[in-house]
């Protein structure tokens, strides 16, 4: 089909939001047509303004586009209104900087950011006029390539992509596309089947047409295993080393529209080291010098005229230098009116100074994340605080004149009881006795907000069996009711349907036997759009998709594995080993907490030597002088 590309005045005028689709914002790249050897486009399935937050693409951004030849677009998914009018005219999704359709494209990048947008890939090929099936792509269509932190398990997806990129992407991007070119240079000899032979010979490439699944009698899966001798079992992820070295962008696409995060987003550092388990791919820790984040926000600041600066990582308030950093950042920006702020702040490293200090000038509240109400579940997720530093953290708070706090929590976590659900009822209560006791006033606000807990891969709780539907929703409830008693505490919650479609693809195997990637295409073929979202999320289609699809959900979300049985995402590593995970799945059991590898011993993950990158913070260096210089 032979589709247009312009969306006329009369169609952007009647839908939302019409500046996510007319592209043209100050600092975006449009190179001459001339120069361009290849066009990646980078293509978040999400709405505009989700997608113009992501840190990842802007970085990758900048960088594709400082290569010779080389042209990074955008593309993000129409929202419903315009889907509408797109396929009344038969317009092609374009990137926003030339209007190239996706099919015109030689690579689409796809990140994997949330299990739940995987509808919004397909929608996405669909309106671009690529074909869904790998295997139904012709020499004259782009290659679709994923990555991004659901990478980790791709399995469900592997009807659709042609390869995936495992790990952070900055030097692994540059080899594909400068392979591309080479390949692409010579006539593309033996078409799309060679590209993928040259491309899989790249560190942290898996192409899934390489490998074949195998299944037990019962169902279980067995193994992945390489079809040739040339290609590597295990794909290890790809990891940048010195963060210093690495260029960041500095000169980023200022949107016309607010956006999610409407501020410059600086990285301080990558990696988590605390014994959590959320954050076990994302290691090994590794630091930017207090020196070179300087030069950077003076830069960002002069080159985006944004009057925030975000300090972002896994836990900003880790960062061995973030004191003196703060005190440097605040001092030269003060006169501009430039704030600076921390989004993600652990209790137990929480220091009111520096909290007085990044809202000096602009005031916003305090968000905390105690995950579990009792101290039997934290210790069982291995959080590593206690309700001590929770009231330490939010009695300096108080003192210093906050009179309201948001804590966020997780609901049907391993070993759960109803008192440890209870308990964060009664934690939000302590909170408010706290701020009485300080001030001697009452109406101290606090938002519960309650996630229900999903199951991941390479975390210690990838053998857990997932809370059932009607589990979680008497907890929600009961949590619920006990909140109503007390004044001044709001709870949120979300959908506990939507964890449950989650943990299928977070947890899906390959597409044979069971074949979760075709749940997913009859979903789509049913109308599933926009998944995260809450008004759009159908439950029900969802259960009829899986239905249709032969699958049982539960065999998925809500079935605990045992010791030894192999998970379909073991070809594809972050490093962390297998007998590492399964120890610390039996110390949640007993509740015995893991340390900080960073400021005491190795504990034996098995990151650092997989991958052959250390642990990189600045600490000892900087902690002498307590100066950053700029």
């Amino acid at each position: 089909m032979n589709l247009k590309k312009d969306l006329t005045i009369d169609i952007l005028s009647r839908v939302q939001k019409p500046a996510r689709y007319t592209g043209g914002e100050f600092a975006s790249i449009v190179k001459p047509a001339e120069e361009v050897e290849a066009t990646i486009a980078l293509a978040f399935p999400d709405v505009y303004e989700v997608g113009m937050s992501y840190l990842g693409f802007k970085i990758l951004y900048h960088l594709l586009n400082k290569e010779e030849g080389i042209a990074a677009e955008r593309v993000y998914a129409p929202w419903i209104d315009l889907e509408a009018k797109m396929r009344e005219r038969e317009i092609a999704l374009c990137t926003l900087e030339t209007k190239k359709a996706l099919s015109e494209c030689d690579v689409v990048g796809f990140t994997l950011q949330y299990e739940l947008s995987y509808t919004n890939i397909l929608n996405m090929l669909d309106l671009g006029g690529v074909p869904m099936l790998a295997k139904d792509r012709t020499d004259a269509d782009p290659f679709v390539i994923v990555g991004g932190p659901c990478v980790y398990n791709p399995e469900p997806l592997t009807d659709f992509f042609d390869f995936a990129v495992i790990g952070e992407g900055e030097e692994i991007l540059i080899e594909v596309m400068r392979c591309y070119k080479e390949w692409k240079r010579e006539g593309k000899p033996g078409g799309r089947q060679e590209f993928l032979q040259r491309v899989v010979k790249i560190k942290g490439i898996y192409v899934p047409s390489f490998y074949e699944a195998e299944y037990n009698e019962d169902g279980t899966f067995k193994a992945i295993k390489p079809l040739r001798e040339d290609i590597p079992a295990v794909i290890q992820k790809r990891v940048i080393e010195d963060m210093n070295s690495v260029d960041f962008p500095t000169s980023p696409i200022v949107p016309f529209g607010e956006i999610v995060h409407d501020r410059i987003m600086l990285e301080v550092f990558r990696g988590c080291s605390r014994g959590c388990h959320a954050g076990m791919v994302y290691r090994p820790v590794r630091e930017r010098k207090p020196e070179v984040l300087m030069d950077l926000s003076h830069k960002l600041v002069d080159n985006t005229g944004y009057n925030e600066i975000s300090l972002v990582s896994l836990s900003s308030a880790d960062y061995s230098c973030l004191a003196p950093l703060v005190h440097k950042m605040i001092g030269e920006f003060k006169d501009e009116r430039v704030s600076v702020s921390l989004p993600s702040l652990r209790i137990d490293s929480f220091c009111v100074a520096i909290a007085k200090e990044v809202q000096a000038v602009r005031k916003s509240g305090l968000t905390f994340a105690p995950e579990a109400g009792s101290q039997k579940m934290r210790d069982v997720i291995n959080k590593g605080v206690t309700e001590e530093d929770l009231m330490n953290a939010v009695g300096a708070a108080f003192e210093s004149g906050w009179n309201s706090v948001k804590l966020y929590f997780m609901i049907g976590l391993p070993y759960e009881t109803d008192e440890d659900v209870l308990a964060i009822a009664d934690l939000a209560r302590k909170v408010q006795y706290k701020y009485f006791q300080i001030t001697g006033k009452r109406g101290c606000k606090v938002t519960v907000s309650a996630s229900s807990f999903v199951p991941k891969p390479y975390t210690a709780f990838q053998w857990f069996a997932q809370n059932d539907l009607e589990e979680i929703r008497r907890k929600q409830f009961l949590l619920k009711d006990e909140i109503k008693k007390y004044k001044n505490i709001t709870l949120n919650y979300h959908d506990a349907k939507t964890g449950t479609i989650e943990a299928v693809f977070a947890r899906g195997d390959p597409p044979v036997p069971r074949r979760v990637g075709k749940a997913l295409l009859l979903a789509w073929q049913k109308g599933a759009r926009f998944d995260g979202w809450s008004d759009c999320f159908s439950y029900e289609r969802w259960l009829e998709a899986i239905s249709d699809a032969g699958l049982d959900k539960d065999f998925y979300a809500a079935r605990e594995r045992g010791e030894q049985e192999a998970f379909p995402w073991e070809h594809i590593s972050p490093g962390v080993s297998r007998r590492f995970l399964w120890n610390e799945w039996r110390k949640a059991y007993a509740q015995q907490l893991t340390h900080d590898c960073r400021r005491a011993s190795c504990t034996g993950c098995g990151v650092c030597q997989a991958l052959g990158v250390k642990i990189v913070d600045y600490k000892e260096e900087y902690q002498n002088n307590g100066e950053v210089q700029a």
